[in-house]
């Protein structure tokens, strides 16, 4: 399979995964939202196979195994686990991990930008802002 072909079959299971989710104004599909993110990566097709899936072992019904078996590359599913969040992790801890990856770094950097641009709160915009900076730092 090439990675045109995976980029489409990570957009197929996000949509899937993500069916029936909406955005925090109960409105806007959640799916919107990996678009987004995938758009502001530009034409890094590892890191659009990575965006359209950031979020599926969060948020969805969807396990790192299953997304080995639809041909998800492990780098690019590694990346996703790096960038899904571990209960009693702190965030500090979180975003070494993240800075640890190119790909998730670059992701993570998108996803944060498509929040901020999504009508943040002050605790977000603080929260994305020490992220931000903390994933530019080496950049």
């Amino acid at each position: 399979m090439t990675l045109s072909e995976i980029v489409k079959r990570a957009e197929t299971i996000a949509t899937d995964a993500h069916n029936g989710q909406f955005r925090r104004d109960g409105v806007v599909p959640y799916i919107e939202h990996p678009r987004t993110v995938v758009s502001r990566v530009g034409d890094n097709l590892d890191a659009q196979i990575v965006a359209w899936l950031h979020d599926v072992l969060e948020d969805c019904d969807v396990s790192e195994d299953e997304l080995l078996k639809q041909g998800i590359p492990e780098k690019h599913v590694t990346a996703v686990r790096i960038l899904t969040k571990t209960p009693g992790v702190s965030y500090d801890d979180y975003l070494e991990c993240v800075a640890s990856s190119e790909l998730a770094t670059q992701v993570k950097i998108a996803d944060m930008i498509s929040n901020l641009a999504d009508n943040p709160s002050a605790k977000q915009l603080k929260k994305y802002g020490k992220g931000l900076e903390r994933l530019t730092r080496e950049l």
